[in-house]
């Protein structure tokens, strides 16, 4: 197996133009937790694919409709493409550990439905990422005008997710 089998992609989408940068921290720091778990890579090996792209793009004060993901094989690859909700301001880092755990974890949990895996290994206990983490490159666009009636649910249509990573 390669060096790493899980390939994240961070994205956000806001109107203020503010990078959510803690949480895209945690939400990196939780993939590559979950990239070095033997137990992972073990689950991952009978997927058939070599690696998965997972694409998480934050955007919105609330939880998405679900699924808000775009799941697709690319030659010997699994790209998966999926939104999450913003924390509140002000969430403490062992609360955006957590939370950025339960996300992708969930998310692992729609592409073992979509894919008819095995049941998902335990996952590692959530921990906030080192203070010296490296950031990673971020992919940040401008959420489009919405009509009023839908601004409360914060949400990118599935075509917007598709196209989001370009």
């Amino acid at each position: 197996m390669d060096e790493f089998w899980l390939h994240p992609r961070l994205g956000t989408a806001t109107r203020d133009g503010q990078q959510p940068r803690y949480y895209l921290r945690a939400l990196r720091h939780a993939v590559r937790t979950l990239d070095a778990d033997p137990h992972w890579q073990q689950w991952w090996q009978g997927s058939g694919f070599r690696g998965c792209e997972l694409g998480i793009v934050t955007e919105g004060r609330l939880d998405h409709l679900r699924p808000s993901a775009d799941i697709r094989r690319v030659d010997d690859q699994l790209r998966a493409n999926f939104t999450c909700a913003l924390p509140p301001a002000g969430t403490e880092r062992d609360e955006l550990a957590r939370r950025a755990s339960t996300e992708v974890r969930t998310m692992f949990e729609v592409i073992r439905e979509a894919m008819a895996l095995s049941d998902l290994p335990p996952t590692p206990a959530p921990s906030a990422p080192p203070e010296d983490a490296a950031e990673g490159p971020v992919t940040a666009r401008s959420l489009p005008s919405i009509p009023r009636e839908l601004e409360p649910q914060g949400y990118l249509t599935l075509t917007q997710v598709q196209d989001f990573f370009g």
